[in-house]
């Protein structure tokens, strides 16, 4: 990451101070999550690869609310992070626009699971990435608003 995209992120999380602590932790435990799940598979343009960008934001909006006490701005929040990461990171358009949708209904999804516990919350994005579409371009996806995407086996 250079410097003016490690400025980017610290300007948002020095105006939302008290939201940095619960990203951090949903950050954390989803690559915990994964690396369980899936060992090193989800780094690629997967099927776990979905089900890591879905479940991330879920636990944003989910630790963030105790916070926000408000459904709308974790949602918002969580997209803030997620569209900056993406921003930032040097994948290729098809990968980012994936992980942009994935993100998204992961967003959709947490609103379904507001009173589940993590391995609910788990179980259930589980469930949902193995119904996953796989995709080969950008206009594909609109038509999977509600399920994941993915691009390669």
């Amino acid at each position: 990451m250079s410097i003016p995209q490690l400025w980017d992120f610290s300007i948002l999380f020095l105006k939302n101070p008290l939201l940095i602590i619960p990203t951090l932790r949903a950050t954390k435990r989803t690559f915990e999550i994964c690396n369980e799940r899936f060992g090193n598979e989800h780094h690629r343009s997967n099927q776990a690869n979905a089900f890591r960008h879905a479940l991330w934001n879920i636990l944003i909006c989910r630790n963030t609310l105790k916070r926000t006490k408000n459904k709308q701005k974790s949602v918002f929040w969580a997209q803030k992070v997620g569209d900056l990461y993406e921003s930032v990171t040097q994948n290729k358009k098809l990968d980012e626009a994936m992980d942009l949708h994935n993100n998204a209904v992961g967003r959709i999804c947490f609103f379904n699971l507001l009173d589940k516990n993590e391995d609910e919350i788990v179980d259930f994005t589980f469930k949902k990435m193995e119904f996953a579409q796989k995709v080969s371009n950008i206009k594909e996806m609109k038509r999977f608003y509600n399920e994941m995407v993915f691009i390669e086996e």
